[in-house]
Order: structure tokens, then C-alpha cells, then sequence
């Protein structure tokens, strides 16, 4: 399979800041990438690059197999975490607005259809709620028919179900065949949607891979969290895994069923107890660390 978009030794600085560090990636076509980071990990830095909007300091960024032309303005679509649209123009005046300002597009009334416009196509733009006005943004990204499209940090600040409605639209634009590069602070955002995964911190990839192999890499199959501290001598000899935060102690472990039979020969009492399964979060945390950034 051809890459579509490849990114070789791509590095950027501000001044004596480095803020993209020497990254590489490859993008195949039909896949849905996402871009994951803390606050100033470099992940704005290296979409705007991605996108066309920005010239790194080195490196090069090729769109099937060329660098990048005028021709990829024409081939992309990208929806910006925020996007300031004329007043007093509707949805439908939106949309046709911006139809105008590519080569060729796709049919208005498709995308109405697609992205959930009918009823308020007829709405000013600005008194639209927060899912409708992604929706509306998807759309225009959408406008072209492209084969790449960037969603970044798309359902920022939406409510649980208008983000479960995004995600539905991103699932059947995938379906078409289109290529999605996406960056997200939610991590089951990006379990649900994407195939693979980078991890971004201080610059550079600290992880990459498809969510299931990068948590098979990183967890044991299940972890249990307890309340109260426990050591690794309540688990007898057990391979586990066990860390300790305000009052709970968290063990990764094989087997659920050998944990507690193991647990309840040391230390019978048990107050409280959750079990699940690894996630992004949980990876997030472990490669990233639990400090604030801002």
C-alpha cells in the first residue's frame, strides 16, 4: 500500500525553543491517525506543518510521494479547533460560500444530509449550538470531497451525546475511504476512532502503534484497583504490577480469579473494589506523567 503522507526528520523551532523534535511518520491511505500529547507537547506545531500552514525548520513533509504544491490545498480539508465565519451568513450560505472557492465540491445537499444539516440549514451560523456548529464546520472541511481531512480537537467543549453523534460522522466518512489525521484530548475519542496512535511529549513521539498493541506493550490484561495500601507480599507470588495514590492501590494482573484467590489467603478484608481493562488514559498517564501543564 502507497503512503500518502510521509514526514521525514521533521523539526521545528521558535527561537532557541525547540517545539518539534525530529520527528518521522507515515500515513496510509484509509487509515485514521491520531495525535496525541499534553498541553505543548508540539502537537499544534506539527499539524500546522502537516497541513501546509507552517515550513519546518528541517525536514520535509511529502503528500504522495511530492512535496507539498498548490495541489494540496485542493486535495485536504481541515477543521479547525475554531473557525470565524462572516456574519449574518445561514448554514446553507456557508457552505455555498466556501463550494466557492475550490475547483470542484461536493453537491451542498450532500453534505446537508451527511452532517445532519437539514433542519437548520436555514439558521444563522452563529446561533448555532456547540454540535451544530461542528457539524457545520465538518461540512465545510467537507466541501471539496478530499482525500486527507484534519479534525483537530473536534468535539472540544461538546456534551456526551452530541459527541457520540461526531463520532458516528467520522466513522462513515471513514468508511468512504477518506484519510483523518486527528488530534484529541479525549482519550476514548481516540480508542473509538482511530487505527493508530502517536504519543506526543516535549517535542517528540514517545509512543506510536494501534491502540491494542501499544496497550499490550505497556499493561498486563487487567487491572483491579483497591482501597486501602496493600503490598506486593498480600498477592503473594503473583507477577503483577502495583502502584499506590491517595489511599488505593492499583495491581495489574493476569488473571482476576488468581489475584483474589492469592489476595484473600494474606489479607481477607476487602472494602471496596473496581476492575476493568487497560485504556488510553491510562497509557496517556504513564508515558506523559500526572503533572498539570498549561
Amino acid at each position: 500500500m502507497s503512503v500518502l503522507l510521509s514526514v521525514r526528520d521533521l523539526t521545528h523551532r521558535y527561537g532557541e525553543f525547540v517545539a518539534v523534535n525530529n520527528i518521522s511518520l507515515d500515513i496510509q491511505p484509509g487509515e485514521c491517525y491520531g495525535l496525541l500529547g499534553p498541553n505543548g507537547a508540539g502537537k499544534s506545531t506539527t499539524l500546522e506543518i502537516l497541513e501546509g500552514l507552517l515550513k519546518p525548520t528541517q525536514g520535509e513533509v511529502l503528500y504522495r510521494g511530492r512535496a507539498i504544491d498548490k495541489t494540496f490545498k485542493q486535495e485536504v480539508g481541515i477543521q479547525f479547533q475554531s473557525t470565524t465565519l462572516p456574519d449574518y451568513l445561514t448554514v446553507y450560505d456557508c457552505l455555498k460560500l466556501f463550494a466557492s472557492f475550490y475547483q470542484s465540491h461536493t453537491p451542498i445537499a450532500h453534505l446537508i444530509k451527511q452532517c445532519q444539516l437539514s433542519e437548520i440549514a436555514d439558521k444563522l451560523h452563529y446561533n448555532l449550538s456547540g454540535g451544530q456548529k461542528q457539524r457545520l464546520l465538518l461540512a465545510l472541511s467537507l466541501i471539496n470531497d478530499p482525500s486527507l481531512l484534519f479534525l483537530d480537537e473536534p468535539t472540544t467543549g461538546l456534551d456526551p451525546q452530541a459527541r457520540l453523534h461526531f463520532w458516528q460522522l467520522v466513522r462513515e466518512i471513514k468508511q468512504q475511504g477518506k484519510t483523518i489525521i486527528l488530534t484529541t484530548h479525549y482519550m476514548e475519542e481516540a480508542e473509538q476512532l482511530c487505527d493508530r496512535i502517536a504519543i506526543m511529549d516535549r517535542g517528540q513521539f514517545i509512543a506510536e502503534g494501534t491502540p491494542a498493541d501499544l496497550l499490550s506493550d505497556n499493561f498486563l490484561p487487567q487491572i483491579v484497583e483497591l482501597e486501602g495500601i496493600y503490598s506486593q507480599q498480600d498477592f503473594g507470588a503473583l507477577p503483577i504490577r502495583l502502584s499506590k495514590c491517595a489511599g488505593r492501590t492499583r495491581v495489574e494482573c493476569h488473571s482476576f480469579n488468581e489475584l483474589m484467590t492469592a489476595f484473600k489467603k494474606a489479607a481477607p478484608s476487602l472494602n471496596g473494589m473496581s476492575v476493568r481493562k487497560p485504556n488510553l488514559e491510562d497509557l496517556f498517564l504513564k508515558l506523559t506523567g500526572n503533572e498539570l501543564r498549561i
